[in-house]
């Protein structure tokens, strides 16, 4: 593996880590409830690679380092190449049902759920331990997002929950694309009063995935337990 890049890699990982913690402190909470996704849409295995190494070295202590992919063709061939990392894979973008197979060799979580049609593929293929899921929701309403509507999304969560094989660990949403971080936050907020609403029936629904490399803090400061980061890790892509 290149020296530089390991280290530039490692760099950026710390400093996307030191904005987690100041964005918790922030907020009055423990940053340890705040877990990390790495978003490694078009980066190379060894590129990958370097930042699954960087966070080995931060000790036996440190809460692991997730990987997601948009794309199941990505998913399915880096996954093979990093098996020996310890790496826990998650599908973050939408997924076609012809996919779902694929997908489910390696990926332990699919976060963007917006349909009890695909849902229900999932139940059919769940690995026998089952499958973690979290229902996708259009927080902004911007037609080029996926995701299902806030005001159908409980009843879809609700639906997906019951169904057998899987597990509906919570709620997944991209932020609305404005500088504006009052508007930002505003669908944030949505989204936790949503999973609030939702986890008193459902419990296992607690996780709140929200936030990039752009709006990470206006996320935690939400709420978030888990945030999405790609190019503050990795560089542009």
């Amino acid at each position: 593996m290149d020296e530089d890049l390991r280290r530039a890699v490692a760099d950026r990982l710390t400093a996307v880590r030191r904005r987690i913690a100041a964005a918790a402190f922030a907020a009055g909470r423990d940053p340890h409830d705040v877990r990390l996704l790495l978003a490694s849409k078009t980066m190379p295995a060894d590129v990958v690679a370097a930042a699954l190494a960087a966070d080995e070295d931060r000790g036996a202590d440190a809460l692991p380092v997730l990987l997601g992919e948009n794309r199941v063709q990505e998913l399915v061939a880096k996954a093979p190449v990093l098996a020996g990392l310890g790496a826990t894979w998650h599908v973050i973008g939408p997924l076609q049902s012809n996919k779902v197979n694929a997908a489910l060799r390696w990926a332990s979580c699919v976060e963007s759920v917006a349909s009890i049609a695909l849902a229900q593929r999932l139940a059919d293929r769940a690995p026998g331990g089952g499958l973690d899921v979290m229902v996708q929701v259009n927080v902004s309403g911007e037609p080029t997002k996926h995701g299902v509507p806030p005001e159908q999304a409980a009843a879809l969560a609700t639906d997906v929950a019951g169904l057998d094989g899987l597990r509906l660990t919570g709620f997944m949403t991209v932020g609305a694309n404005s500088p504006d971080e009052a508007v930002v936050r505003a669908g944030y907020r949505a989204l936790r009063e949503l999973r609030d609403e939702v986890v008193g029936h459902v419990p296992t629904a607690v996780e709140l995935s929200m936030g990039m490399s752009r709006d990470l803090e206006a996320a935690v400061a939400e709420g978030a337990t888990l945030v999405r980061v790609g190019s503050a890790v990795f560089g542009p892509r």
